[in-house]
């Protein structure tokens, strides 16, 4: 989906014109993909604007940094009011929120050290991540052919900018074979997640999800998910998944920050148990979306921009 443009992005401490948010192109995260971010939303919820899980995604930023020896000149709370202003700056609601690390214009060449660690702030209103009827009917997702990283080669808890030519991979020959979506296996052949999303899996009453050693990233709306099942009453297991259990599921959805809980309808072109989203699914839907649009929020995870 094309971004829409606002008035203000933050860099480095200060707000600039969207037009003039700009790096040069020596810079390292250019040539070597060395970006960390997040993805985060604001919700316009009926008691105002407010940031889902904003404390779980800095805590995933800085853990992003450290895996990758990378020191930031900002503290958590300077990030934390940044992101408050920049959202204010741009007069949002409700926007998808993007702060990003990366390693600017020093030296050119592998080795980072010589080169700045820069900081910017980007917001904008985005929609359906998966279209527009996604999360109401589901989407049509294939297993990739491109698996995720093996263990000691790319650190996938770190979300980091160049992991993601993987899952660019992932996406770009599902929507080459008509699908929306892929879902990667790991290098075992395991089940894995999606090119930009975590999975679930629904079989007889009980809520399955791969495990961090399955090269998925630590979702912070994977956590909400089985934090939500489990009060909800249902049994949550993370374990290694083979392939095959995509195939006999009940249900299957996709999580994330820009997914949100997307129901996945058939894989290779079966269907999903009766090929539309399943009553656990619903539910889970129905209780996030409790908390983000009425602001049902009993675990204190939304923080309310003007409140800041």
């Amino acid at each position: 989906m094309a971004v829409k443009k606002v008035d203000k992005i933050w860099m480095n401490g200060k707000l600039v014109n969207w037009d003039d948010a700009k790096i040069h192109i020596l810079s390292h995260v250019i040539h070597y993909g060395s970006s960390w971010f997040e993805g985060i939303r604001c919700y316009n919820t009926v008691k105002g604007p407010a940031i889902f899980r904003l404390d779980a995604h800095l805590d995933r930023l800085f853990g992003s940094l450290k895996i990758y020896r990378t020191e930031l000149r900002y503290t958590r709370q300077q990030l934390q009011t940044a992101i408050a202003e920049t959202i204010r700056a741009n007069k949002l609601k409700g926007c998808y929120i993007r702060p990003i690390v990366y390693r600017g214009y020093g030296e050119v060449g592998v080795n980072p050290i010589a080169c700045p660690v820069d900081t910017a702030i980007a917001v904008w209103e985005w929609g359906k991540y998966l279209g527009p009827e996604a999360l109401e009917k589901g989407i049509d997702v294939c297993v990739a052919t491109w698996r995720r990283p093996a263990p000691n080669t790319f650190p996938t808890m770190a979300k980091a900018g160049g992991n993601y030519l993987n899952s660019q991979l992932i996406k770009l020959e599902a929507i080459a074979g008509g699908y929306v979506e892929g879902i990667a296996l790991d290098a075992f052949g395991n089940v894995s997640e999606g090119s930009g999303e975590n999975l679930f899996l629904v079989k007889d009453g009980i809520v399955y999800t791969p495990p961090l050693y399955s090269a998925i990233l630590p979702g912070v709306t994977r956590s909400t998910v089985k934090i939500l099942a489990k009060e909800l009453g249902y049994e949550v297991v993370e374990g290694t998944l083979p392939r095959e259990m995509l195939y006999i599921a009940d249900e299957l959805f996709f999580c994330g920050t820009a997914a949100e809980i997307t129901p996945i309808r058939t894989v290779d072109k079966m269907k999903v148990g009766e090929g539309k989203p399943g009553p656990v699914t619903k539910k889970l839907q129905r209780e996030f979306l409790e908390i983000v649009h009425n602001a049902n929020d009993k675990h204190g995870w939304l923080y309310f921009i003007y409140n800041d």
